[in-house]
């Protein structure tokens, strides 16, 4: 019987989330991205952090979405753990700096004492980071208590050992090619009127979502590669960057990777229009074959030769399959990587990369 409502109200109880999960409205994503940019780039050391990024030198992880919930069946976290506090040991290693792009712990369906109850070994190798002070942590919507209560900074005083500050943001400061970029890092929530301080979100997800999700055994994060277009509110955030001059945008929250402004899917059309282009028979029927297995097919071919590479997004730490994703910057590189236990060992893969004097030669 659970298993024939599994097969019968997966899909639409996935649509009802999504529904009550995401409704970015444009020019309120636009004014909450530039205020925020502008108070950080400002001095309001509230809002976030403005630093200095060495690109031949400095390394950085950034993870986001983790959503550590109580260890049940709607924890999505649950299954990826293995793979982050693998992840979280080689980058401590080699001497990454973490930020922590939001929605770290999922605070919407749990309470913070069930979180911190459950997850003692991610929060440990997170410490880590935080005695070394190569720890930024961002929150996002389904972590806003770490911005809201007055008491959140005694918890995280009782997770990680000592008081550390949460922002809305940060700015990494950095030279490509002798040419000054700003690189600015947010969770992605603003301006998203179902997440941003949305009440009846949080009501919907704590109380229907939540409970419905761990019966019927649902998480709606597919894997990481999953072939589909920008959402809604990536696209948004996407065009932000790209009219700002000389700015980076990298976000989470909606669970989807982006590496220069494009999907796996959009970076698939790129590459089929070069191979038409070349009049490679071959490369079109593999490319054209990997297409083929989007849903929903696309009747007429995209063109994405005019994107501007600007935007990145780091995906998520609860696909479904168990793998997490994130964004590295080192060794004068920008890389989307992804973490699985395929052969039960977690391993790093890098998905994508390119030279940051490579990008800044595709930046207008």
């Amino acid at each position: 019987m659970k298993k024939w409502l599994q097969y019968l109200l997966q899909k639409p109880v996935i649509r009802l989330a999504e529904k009550f999960s995401s409704r970015p409205d444009k020019q309120r994503v636009f004014d909450s991205l530039s205020e925020l940019f502008s108070k950080i780039k400002g001095g309001d050391i509230k809002k976030g952090m403005l630093l200095p990024f060495d690109v031949s030198k400095q390394k950085i992880i950034i993870f986001s979405d983790q959503h550590k919930g109580a260890k049940n069946k709607a924890d999505d976290f649950a299954i990826c753990e293995k793979n982050y506090v693998a992840a979280l040991d080689y980058y401590f290693s080699q001497g990454f700096q973490y930020i922590n792009l939001g929605d770290g712990e999922e605070l919407w369906e749990n309470n913070i004492f069930q979180v911190k109850k459950n997850n003692t070994l991610s929060f440990e190798k997170e410490k880590l980071f935080v005695q070394q002070k190569q720890f930024i942590k961002i929150f996002g919507n389904h972590d806003l208590y770490w911005a809201n209560d007055p008491l959140a900074w005694l918890q995280l005083q009782n997770i990680y050992g000592e008081k550390i500050p949460v922002y809305e943001g940060c700015i990494l400061s950095t030279l490509f090619n002798n040419r000054l970029f700003q690189i600015c890092l947010t969770h992605g929530h603003q301006g998203d009127l179902q997440s941003d301080g949305n009440a009846f979100s949080k009501f919907f997800v704590a109380n229907i979502w939540g409970p419905l999700q761990g019966w019927l055994d649902i998480n709606p994060n597919t894997p990481a590669f999953n072939n589909q277009l920008k959402s809604l509110h990536n696209s948004i955030m996407y065009e932000w960057s790209s009219i700002e001059k000389n700015i980076l945008l990298i976000t989470g929250h909606t669970h989807q990777p982006v590496f220069l402004s494009l999907t796996h899917l959009e970076r698939l059309y790129v590459k089929l229009a070069n191979a038409q282009k070349n009049n490679d028979v071959e490369k079109i029927r593999s490319i054209e074959t990997e297409i083929a297995r989007a849903e929903p097919v696309n009747p007429t071919q995209p063109d994405f030769s005019k994107t501007i590479p600007s935007y990145f997004n780091s995906g998520c730490c609860c696909f479904s399959d168990g793998d997490i994703t994130g964004i590295e910057m080192a060794d004068g590189c920008i890389r989307l990587i992804k973490w699985h236990s395929k052969t039960d060992i977690p391993k790093r893969e890098v998905l994508e990369e390119i030279r940051l004097k490579e990008l800044e030669d595709l930046l207008p």
